[in-house]
C-alpha cells in the first residue's frame, strides 16, 4: 500500500472520528441501585433514562433492582455501585457502626421528605390510634425501616411495649390478614396496596403514618460514594439536575411513567403501580414538609434531630454526626429543584 494511500485512510478515519457526537465520547459510567424493586416510585428515576437526560448530562446511567436500604448502602460502600437511593436512616446506622470504614457514603439529595414508615391494622382489630398499640402483637422483616424505627415512634406517643413477630417480605401482609399479628409496620404506599391484592378493602385498614403522628424522620436519599465525589464531583451534580429535570416530568404527569417501570418489569400490574406511584409523590415526595422545606434539601436542626433519634433507638456503637452523613455541595441550583406539582385543590 502506498503512502499516498495510508494518509488517505488516516484522514478519513480521523474525519470519522470527529464527526461522532462529543457525547457518544465522553459518557461518565454511573451504576445506580435502587433500594427496592423494580415498582412504581422507580419511574423517578427510569424517567431521565427513558428520555435521554443523563445522557444529555454526558453520563452512562445505569439502574438495578435493590433488595432494601440496608444492602444499598453497603453496595455503595463497598464500591460495587457509584451510587444508590436508601433510607436516611440506614445511612446513619452504617456511618456510627462503622466508623472506622474508608467508604462511607454520603447522602446528597433528599427525595422522601417524610418517611414513609406507617403502623397499619385492620379495623376489626380495633387499633384505631398509636395507644391502641400497647401490648399488641406487631409482624414485620427485622430489616424493615418502620420496625426498625418503631422505638422513635413508641417514644412520640407514649406506648409500653409490644411484642413482634418476625417474617420474610411476602407473608408480612398475609399473616395480618390471617390474624396472626394484630399490626404491621411497613412504607405506607407498599402495604396498603398489598393488604388490597389480598382482598381487602381499603376502607377496612387503619394507617398510621410516622410523620403524622410525631415521628419527622427523613426518608429516602440519593447517596454517592466518597470515591465519586472526589474523583468526579461534576458527574454527581450532573446525575442530581438530570434526575431532577426527570423527576419533574413524572410528578406532572405520573401515569405514562409506569411504561419506564414496565419495560424494566414486564409482569408489574400497570394500574396498581400507577396508584402506588401517585400515593409515593403525595406522601412522601411532594408532602406538605417538603413543600415548606423544599426538594432535594434539609433543614438541619431536623436532620440533628433525626440522627440523634437515630442513634438511640438503633443503640449505635458511636452517635451519628449529621454533618458526616449530608451534604448539599453538589445540588443542582435553586431553579431546577423548583420541581413539586402544584398543591392539589
Amino acid at each position: 500500500m502506498s503512502r499516498f494511500s495510508l494518509a488517505r485512510r488516516w484522514i478519513v478515519a480521523a474525519t470519522t472520528l470527529a464527526a461522532v457526537p462529543l457525547t457518544a465520547m465522553a459518557q461518565t459510567p454511573i451504576k445506580f441501585q435502587l433500594d427496592w424493586r423494580f415498582e412504581g416510585p422507580a419511574a423517578l428515576f427510569l424517567a431521565s433514562s427513558a428520555k435521554g437526560y443523563y445522557k444529555e448530562a454526558k453520563l452512562d446511567v445505569t439502574i438495578d433492582a435493590g433488595n432494601g436500604s440496608g444492602g444499598t448502602v453497603t453496595r455503595v460502600a463497598s464500591g460495587t455501585y457509584d451510587m444508590g437511593f436508601a433510607d436516611l436512616a440506614a445511612l446513619m446506622e452504617f456511618h456510627a457502626n462503622n466508623p472506622d470504614a474508608a467508604n462511607k457514603p454520603v447522602a446528597v439529595m433528599m427525595v422522601y421528605n417524610n418517611t414513609p414508615a406507617a403502623v397499619l391494622t385492620l379495623k376489626k382489630s380495633g387499633i384505631t390510634k398509636p395507644a391502641d398499640l400497647n401490648g399488641k402483637k406487631l409482624g414485620a422483616p427485622v430489616f424493615d425501616a418502620g420496625r426498625r424505627g418503631f422505638p422513635i415512634f413508641a417514644k412520640a406517643n407514649n406506648l409500653g411495649n409490644v411484642q413482634w413477630t418476625s417474617m420474610d417480605p411476602p407473608l408480612r401482609e398475609t399473616m395480618l390478614v390471617r390474624g396472626d399479628i394484630d399490626a404491621i409496620t411497613g412504607f405506607s404506599f407498599t402495604s396498603l396496596l398489598n393488604l388490597e391484592a389480598r382482598g381487602v378493602k381499603t376502607e377496612d385498614v387503619v394507617v398510621l403514618p410516622y410523620a403524622a403522628h410525631g415521628v419527622k424522620l427523613y426518608g429516602n436519599v440519593i447517596i454517592a460514594s466518597p470515591k465519586l465525589l472526589k474523583e468526579n464531583p461534576e458527574a454527581v451534580k450532573a446525575f442530581l439536575k438530570a434526575f431532577a429535570k426527570g423527576a419533574k416530568d413524572v410528578m406532572a404527569n405520573p401515569d405514562p411513567a409506569i411504561d419506564y417501570v414496565k419495560a424494566r418489569d414486564g409482569i408489574i400490574d400497570v394500574a396498581l403501580e400507577r396508584r402506588r406511584l401517585r400515593m409515593a409523590i403525595d406522601a412522601v415526595v411532594a408532602s406538605p414538609d417538603a413543600r415548606a422545606e423544599g426538594f432535594g434539601v434539609v433543614v438541619p436542626g431536623r436532620l440533628s434531630l433525626m440522627a440523634s433519634q437515630v442513634s438511640d433507638a438503633f443503640a449505635t456503637k458511636t452517635r451519628v454526626d449529621a454533618a458526616a452523613v449530608w451534604t448539599d455541595a453538589y445540588l443542582p441550583a435553586k431553579a431546577d429543584l423548583n420541581i413539586l406539582p402544584p398543591v392539589k385543590k
